[in-house]
């Protein structure tokens, strides 16, 4: 039987730990040491973006601040997380031959995962592996996992959730809510379940170690011999633990771009959210750079970057950025599980595409907060719209008319200043209740409207956008300007149209809008 090595390094802070991370992965990947499995915890919690997402995305960092939550990167790609002093990571650090025979990697990812799961079911808990990386219990998330490789060496790891608190990684994380709809449940809470949860008490950490360790000996067939730190670790180590302390790891230089140089677009994927943001050259009709984020895995994890850099100085010729993108993988077998190369194709040339609001008068600035359906915004504009859908949330919480349609204009909402609008250019104002109402007015006007504009959320859009595309109606929908029900974590209560907030319009794109898209009619009028 073989013999790895096994680590339990204990409590550490963010930077020590990733730190630790890289150390450890390199010298497998020089063979400086054996396969090796470690077991980490956190003190104090820390919030841990993925390699390619954008700290200020992820993270709500005030609150961070005030509770003392540290915030680091991970070498892996993914969602974001939340590691509180309870939680227990595991990892392992392993040659690629090792592994070979178990890629693709989705294959890899379920081999991995068996460890976990028969460590948790030694423990009474009936784990299983949901793919495409997480274990659940009764369809909820107890360990999320993910990897990385470098030369020689491949790192997988997990998050064991043991005694944990949900309520404060709800409000330190902006967690990508577009996503739970394919995972079809109703909440956080309702995603996520730990071990003191699922047994009704929590067993000594020991005792999780250990049912943890057996199970990972069983499914690699290995023996793992406690051991320690080598002098190679120890020294690069400290030469490495400044880097990762440091705000030039942890922000990674993938800030977010400066909005008036900016076009975005975000799209979900079945392997994760994707945004594509492009600062373009408009006198040169040149991609200046170019910034792909989200909560998705890539192997290798740097070809994101080199995707980056070969999109930067291309010409936004469309034809030239798909020759890009399709050619990249086909030249690097970059592999992004969940995501298609078609993909990037498409959500880069859709953010390429709001250049086209210049040329119609918009800017960029307003361009990003504003979404399509079923056309692009020339084709939208140039047929016309005459309906105007409004939230029922961006009404007043006494309102009479808040849970049905109609408007008073008084004056104490905007809702009132988009009904005058309406009046005004000759638009239909239809107030939605709930998500049952939409869909349903949608059909109704399907074959009776040349289109329409509406205001919703981001969340909300790219939640619902294949199901907006299923009516053969065209639209433009303008992002709400407040926290919505997405940010509060209310959109179960916002879809059925008992959200007890009150959101707040962009009156002053609305109007610019509608200005555009109703032309005709006023002068016909």
């Amino acid at each position: 039987m073989e013999e790895w090595r096994f680590l339990d390094t204990g409590c550490h802070n963010a930077a020590e730990n990733m730190a630790m991370d890289d150390v450890i992965l390199e010298c497998r990947a020089r063979d400086l040491i054996p396969n090796t499995m470690r077991f980490l915890q956190f003190n104090p919690p820390a919030v841990l973006v993925g390699y390619h997402q954008v700290v200020g995305q992820e993270v709500r960092m005030e609150f961070c601040e005030r509770k003392g939550i540290e915030i680091n990167r991970r070498l892996t790609g993914g969602g974001a997380i939340y590691f509180d002093r309870s939680s227990l990571g595991w990892e392992v650090f392993a040659s690629k031959s090792e592994l070979g025979a178990y890629y693709p990697v989705e294959e890899l990812y379920k081999r991995m995962c068996r460890g976990a799961t028969l460590g948790l079911r030694a423990l009474g808990i009936q784990a299983s592996f949901r793919p495409k990386n997480d274990i659940e219990v009764n369809g909820r998330k107890i360990s999320g996992t993910g990897g990385t490789e470098r030369d020689k060496a491949f790192l997988f790891q997990g998050t064991l959730l043991v005694d944990f608190d949900v309520n404060t990684m709800i409000r330190a994380l902006r967690i990508p809510v577009a996503k739970l709809k394919d995972k079809e449940i109703e909440s956080v809470k309702q995603r996520v379940t730990y071990i003191k949860q699922e047994l009704g008490y929590l067993p000594p950490l020991k005792d999780i170690k250990r049912a943890l360790k057996n199970g990972f000996e069983k499914a690699f067939n290995i023996k793992l011999v406690e051991g320690k730190l080598t002098r190679d670790e120890d020294r690069f180590l400290n030469d490495r633990l400044g880097f990762f302390r440091s705000k030039e790891w942890i922000f990674l230089e993938r800030q977010l771009l400066k909005e008036e140089a900016d076009v975005y677009v975000l799209h979900k994927t079945p392997g994760g959210l994707i945004r594509v943001s492009l600062a373009i050259d408009k006198a040169a009709n040149l991609i200046k750079s170019a910034l792909i984020t989200g909560d998705f895995f890539v192997f290798p994890s740097r070809a994101i970057m080199d995707l980056e850099a070969r999109l930067k100085y291309a010409s936004c010729d469309e034809d030239e950025i798909q020759r890009i993108i399709y050619g990249f993988f086909e030249a690097t077998k970059a592999h992004i599980p969940g995501v298609t190369p078609e993909d990037l194709v498409k959500t880069a040339l859709e953010a390429l595409r709001k250049m086209e609001y210049e040329s119609l008068g918009i800017s960029l600035t307003d361009a990003n907060h504003i979404y399509t359906v079923n056309g692009s915004a020339k084709e939208i504009m140039e047929n016309g719209c005459d309906i105007l859908l409004l939230p029922y949330c961006a009404k007043l919480l006494t309102c009479a008319y808040r849970n049905k349609d109609g408007c008073t204009k008084c004056g104490g909402c905007s809702i009132g200043q988009a009904y005058e609008l309406a009046e005004e250019m000759g638009l239909v104002p239809i107030t939605i209740q709930n998500f049952e109402h939409l869909m349903t007015t949608l059909k109704m006007l399907e074959g009776n409207s040349g289109g329409y504009i509406g205001c919703c959320c981001e969340g909300f859009y790219c939640k619902h956008r294949d199901d907006l595309e299923t009516v053969n109606l065209r639209g433009l929908l303008i992002d709400i300007e407040s926290e919505t029900c997405y940010d509060l974590r209310k959109e179960v209560e916002a879809l059925k149209g008992t959200f007890e907030s009150q959101t707040e319009l962009k009156i002053s794109l609305l109007s610019k809008l509608m200005a555009k898209v109703c032309r005709k009619k006023v002068i016909a009028r």
